[in-house]
């Protein structure tokens, strides 16, 4: 029996779902008072940044797997009212050390409440139902990444004084509040499966293999690309062990943190996720370059920054919510389309950005970024719902969590590699700001090119294994227990 508040239920997790991800980049934009007030040095403070991030990937599939066996509303709840909590101490940290202390402590959360959104959705909803669902969290992502620096701006703007930065977390704390009460009014109790064991080796492997291969990156600024590059080699070594010591456990009528089945025999799952991991590459990494671009290259506030690439943001925003609603007909082709669209509308903004003018330059690009949006929104929520869409609803919070790491990671290499070039661009060209947000788009671009490979491969395989047709997202059931 569908829950009747099912889709009341999404909202509020939704709402916290935003939060989230919007406090990965909302951040950026209030640096430099942080640093100011603070009395940071610019190593400490870029920790407010990365050390959310990496706690946040750190944390994604481990909480996938506890929500799925002891209960994806309970961790949901426990998870946000901590990421309120954590929200306000960032608030009112007397120093840099507490500030980053208590903005590790909220990217645990975080990361914590992230994979129960995506198997909440597919727990509460099936059929043509889970695609809308899906949708509407597509277009949470996609909104939450683009309109970060222009809600920190206005943040900011709105907020005048040494103090204002603290109203960046503040904002938090009543809009989780809310998000609290409704969830644990309308999520529904649902049975969790079999507990079994926590798999506390697969845990550190899977954390040691992600904290190695993600610190040089979300270190980049401070030289970690150039003294911790070994690290990766590490992470690529003990992520190999991962997949063995899962395989054991599998093999011995273990519970492994993380079911390798998931990308050899589920349909659909590995593909998606590698197409995840690449498109995240240029996704993330360009609003760190357009901000670098419109703020230090034309002068403009971190508000009009925002504002400048507010096209995007809209276009994704409608588009995945109506993408939800034809996945279900179009399956693969619709993230084809997408991606080419949003390839089309990078480049002929990093084209527009390197002739036009720089008084008409964010006005000549808005076409070009709405065009963007609307084919972003086509990728997000679509190749969720294909990822997802055969994984049996007892590992869906491993699952989920396992995608979302996967962007976590192709976000950490895009928001170091972008405007890493970018910055590379302006040392040999003596401060081109034009060639330098051209090539570095261009390259998240090129990234795009190779999801698109992916996109492609998938779907030419969905449509002779279907006779042409897409493939229809299965239905899934959940046991409901009554309060």
């Amino acid at each position: 029996m569908d829950d009747p508040n099912r889709w009341r239920a999404l909202w509020a997790t939704l709402v916290a779902g935003f939060m989230t991800l919007l406090d990965v980049t909302i951040v950026a934009v209030a640096l430099p008072s942080m640093q100011r007030e603070l009395h940071a040095s610019a190593a400490s403070v870029q920790w407010v940044v990365s050390g959310y991030a990496l706690a946040f990937a750190l944390t994604l599939v481990t909480a996938g797997r506890i929500g799925d066996a002891f209960g994806r509303r309970r961790v949901f709840l426990i998870a946000l009212a901590a990421f309120v909590l954590c929200s306000a101490a960032a608030g009112a940290a007397p120093s840099i050390t507490w500030l980053v202390v208590a903005r590790l402590a909220q990217g645990i959360a975080a990361g914590s409440l992230a994979p129960q959104n995506t198997a909440l959705i597919q727990q509460m909803f099936r059929g043509a139902e889970r695609g809308r669902a899906f949708g509407l969290f597509g277009a949470t992502v996609g909104v939450s990444s683009a309109v970060g620096p222009v809600t920190g701006g206005l943040i900011l703007a709105l907020a005048s004084g040494e103090d204002g930065w603290r109203w960046i977390f503040y904002v938090n704390v009543p809009v989780g509040l809310v998000a609290l009460l409704l969830g644990a009014r309308l999520l529904p109790r649902v049975a969790p499966g079999p507990r079994g064991r926590l798999d506390p080796v697969g845990v550190l492997l899977l954390g040691a293999g992600i904290l190695a291969l993600m610190l040089p990156l979300v270190l980049a600024e401070a030289g970690g690309l150039s003294r911790l590059w070994w690290l990766f080699l590490v992470g690529l070594v003990i992520l190999v062990g991962f997949v063995g010591w899962e395989r054991w456990v599998a093999a011995h009528d273990g519970d492994p943190l993380l079911d390798t089945g998931l990308f050899t025999a589920t349909r659909g799952y590995a593909t998606g996720a590698s197409l995840a991991a690449l498109y995240f590459v240029g996704f993330s990494g360009v609003w760190l370059v357009f901000a670098l671009f419109f703020q230090n290259g034309l002068g403009y506030s971190p508000l009009a920054s925002g504002l400048a690439v507010t096209p995007f943001a809209v276009g994704s925003a409608g588009a995945a919510a109506v993408a939800g609603r034809l996945v279900g007909r179009f399956g693969r082709l619709l993230t084809v389309c997408g991606l080419v669209a949003v390839m089309a509308g990078l480049g002929g903004t990093a084209l527009v950005l390197w002739l036009a003018p720089a008084d008409s330059a964010a006005y000549l690009a808005a076409p070009a970024l709405l065009v963007g949006g609307l084919g972003s929104g086509c990728v997000i929520s679509p190749n969720v719902t294909m990822t997802l869409r055969e994984v049996p609803v007892r590992m869906a919070g491993a699952a989920g969590g396992a995608l979302q790491t996967g962007q976590r990671v192709g976000g950490a290499v895009g928001t170091a590699a972008l405007p890493g070039l970018f910055y590379l661009v302006l040392t040999v060209t003596h401060d081109d700001y034009r060639d330098a947000v051209a090539l570095s788009v261009g390259t998240g671009v090129a990234f795009m090119v190779c999801a698109l490979a992916v996109a492609v491969a998938d779907w030419r395989r969905d449509r002779s294994g279907a006779g042409g047709r897409p493939p229809e997202t299965s239905p899934s059931h959940a046991h409901v227990v009554q309060d």
